[in-house]
């Protein structure tokens, strides 16, 4: 049985006003859950994914942050209307930006830009509860008044002062995020979490490799959607078949298009998420043909064996596939 990747009720208990622009809400769910995983909604006909800032080990409610974005379908509709006491359909805890099992005993420096403070404040609490790692954070917001969990934060370098230290970072203060920076925490033996705009995450991860960190212990959380693939300079060749609520669809195959743009561009709109490979909200079963994985975060092997895949990394390998969405 493949696990269950479906959608189910979460009532709201309560509800912070963080910043003007972002909220946590407090789900009456007993999911279990790692520090710094998220969940994925279901809600104005369409799917967002939302970090936890709770953690397991020092918390006995659930919560997800979120930051009202500007034009924003779900983050201005759950700001605007959700009240507690409301309900959500939400799937259970997905996401590898966690801990390591093998990284115990090195130091945990994290960079955090705006709401990518939301599952770097999870795992930070996490470490802090269940290890003796040091942990550095450098935070960067756009102004004091934008700061997420500033008071969270001050009460965990207070109750941990040898162990915590928060470096924090205000564009308006401080002018941009700048390399040196960033080289001041590149430490190669620490394990090292990137959380935040695409352009900053891009900055810390060149300057970590190119101050000898390992990419092996670069963790980076993204959930910027991948974009559509240029049109090929080769022909079609192959075809590709969807199957979604009951409609059959065929287009030609594309050199390097997963079977996500297929359907797209089938005229499906199928359900997606984080197109990183690591929530599964885009799975389906491959039942003729074979594919290959760009990226899997997400299904284990005995899914993959019964021939599920992420759609949003599989990429066609025989000349026809075939893949079906079920309900």
């Amino acid at each position: 049985m493949a696990r269950d990747h479906g959608f189910h009720p979460v009532r709201i208990t309560r509800i912070v006003d963080e910043t003007p622009d972002v909220r946590t809400f407090t789900l009456d769910a007993d999911f279990p859950y790692r520090a710094g995983q998220f969940l994925t909604f279901k809600a104005c006909g369409t799917l967002r994914s939302y970090s936890m800032s709770s953690s397991p080990d020092t918390d006995g409610e659930l919560c997800v942050t979120v930051k009202r974005v500007p034009g924003g379908l779900v983050s201005g509709w759950m700001h605007r209307e959700l009240r507690p006491g409301d309900t959500l359909e939400a799937t259970l805890p997905a996401g590898t930006f966690c801990l390591r099992d093998e990284s115990a005993g090195r130091p945990l420096v994290a960079y955090a830009g705006g709401s990518g403070i939301t599952p770097v404040f999870s795992l930070a609490k996490s470490a802090l509860a269940t290890t003796t790692r040091p942990v550095r954070i450098l935070t960067a917001h756009q102004s004091a008044p934008a700061e997420i969990f500033e008071p969270g934060l001050a009460e965990l370098t207070a109750r941990h002062s040898r162990r915590l230290e928060i470096l924090r970072h205000l564009d308006n203060r401080d002018g941009l995020v700048t390399e040196d920076e960033i080289r001041g925490l590149a430490d190669p033996g620490a394990d090292h979490y990137l959380c935040g705009p695409e352009p900053f995450m891009a900055l810390v991860e060149k300057v970590l490799l190119a101050e000898g960190v390992s990419a092996e212990r670069i963790f980076v959380e993204r959930f910027a959607s991948a974009p559509e693939p240029a049109s090929p300079a080769v022909p079609d060749t192959g075809s590709v078949t969807v199957v979604l609520r009951g409609d059959s669809r065929t287009v030609p195959q594309r050199p390097g298009e997963t079977l996500l743009w297929s359907a797209r561009r089938a005229g499906f709109m199928p359900p997606f998420s984080c197109e990183a490979g690591d929530c599964a909200t885009c799975m389906a079963r491959i039942t003729a043909g074979e594919i290959k994985m760009r990226v899997n975060n997400a299904l284990d092997a005995d899914e993959v064996e019964e021939g599920w895949a992420l759609t949003c990394q599989a990429e066609p390998t025989t000349s026809e596939v075939t893949v079906v969405y079920e309900d």
